[in-house]
């Protein structure tokens, strides 16, 4: 944390909920056929997601369960390793249901890559992700997102669930943070 800290507020804590709760109507309207909670899975990538992820699901009207997986490439870097590894799995089935996996931010998309060919060899029914920030800068997305919060700056964010070497994520804001 030395010499790091947030400077510049990118996402109020107001504009984020309002986000939120629009991206929770368009994933409703996309699955119509979704009437009980067994058919739809959210899918929290932790540990960045678990506060864009308890917002979205609150404001969700479908049926849905949710359940986590844990996947990293980060530690205390502002830089991706590019080795991304599973930590921890969902325990809830996979195969057969819609499954919405939901992410903080796409840099690389190497997490994002990583974590869905892990579940597609689970046969879904269907899967789809959720990005609360995109940078647009992945150079090999194969999983492009669905449903997308904002188009993010480059810089280094943290708040509202993004951390730097696990600091800042309790903020309700997104903010920049300075080198």
């Amino acid at each position: 944390m030395e010499g790091r800290k947030p400077v510049r507020v990118i996402y109020s804590e107001e504009i984020l909920l309002r986000r939120v709760g629009a991206l929770a109507a368009l994933i409703d309207s996309s699955y119509p056929d979704v009437e009980d909670s067994s058919d739809l899975l959210v899918l929290g990538l932790l540990k960045g997601s678990f506060l864009f992820v308890a917002d979205l699901v609150r404001r969700m009207k479908r049926p849905h369960h949710v359940d986590f997986i844990v996947a990293g490439s980060y530690g205390a870097d502002t830089k991706s390793s590019g080795e991304v590894k599973i930590k921890y799995e969902p325990d809830l089935p996979i195969t057969g249901r819609h499954v919405l996996v939901v992410e903080d931010i796409i840099e690389t998309g190497n997490t994002l890559n990583h974590v869905c060919r892990y579940l597609e060899k689970k046969e879904p029914r269907t899967l789809r992700t959720c990005t609360l920030l995109h940078k647009r800068v992945a150079g090999s997305l194969e999983y492009e997102p669905k449903f997308v919060g904002f188009d993010a700056p480059r810089s280094f964010l943290v708040g509202y669930g993004l951390d730097h070497a696990e600091d800042y994520r309790h903020l309700p804001w997104i903010a920049s943070i300075e080198d």
